[in-house]
């Protein structure tokens, strides 16, 4: 019934866009895009968690798996919607942010569950 915040966000951004630039005009179809991206990614993150979920995979073959799937999917949304430039320059400053940000926000998760884990076995 209901599918999400993804493009009620890409709608407010392309609105916002819109009334500060005065050449930003998108098609009906550059719209649609975004919005079909924006699930097709939602769909991706969610499911590519399932990789952290098989117990018998090391820590490496799960991060290694997810990191590979959310990055192809990022990487090629990004560019199939135009919204990074097909330009060297620019996808190595996009790989760059975001590689930092992935191990930025996977080490915070990873340490939280880590001590949430300790916490709880200290106290069985």
């Amino acid at each position: 019934m209901f599918g999400g915040f993804g493009p009620l966000v890409a709608g407010i951004i392309y609105f916002v866009i819109s009334k500060i630039s005065v050449s930003f005009i998108l098609s009906g179809t550059e719209v649609f895009c975004a919005i079909i991206s924006t699930y097709i990614l939602a769909f991706l993150q969610a499911g590519a968690t399932v990789f952290n979920q098989v117990e018998n995979w090391s820590v490496m073959k799960s991060l290694f798996c997810h990191f590979s799937t959310i990055f192809v999917a990022y990487t090629s949304c990004y560019l199939l919607n135009s919204w990074i430039p097909f330009d060297y320059r620019v996808i190595l400053v996009f790989i760059g942010i975001f590689i930092v940000v992935y191990f930025a926000v996977w080490s915070i998760v990873y340490f939280s569950i880590k001590a949430t884990s300790k916490k709880l076995n200290m106290k069985l």
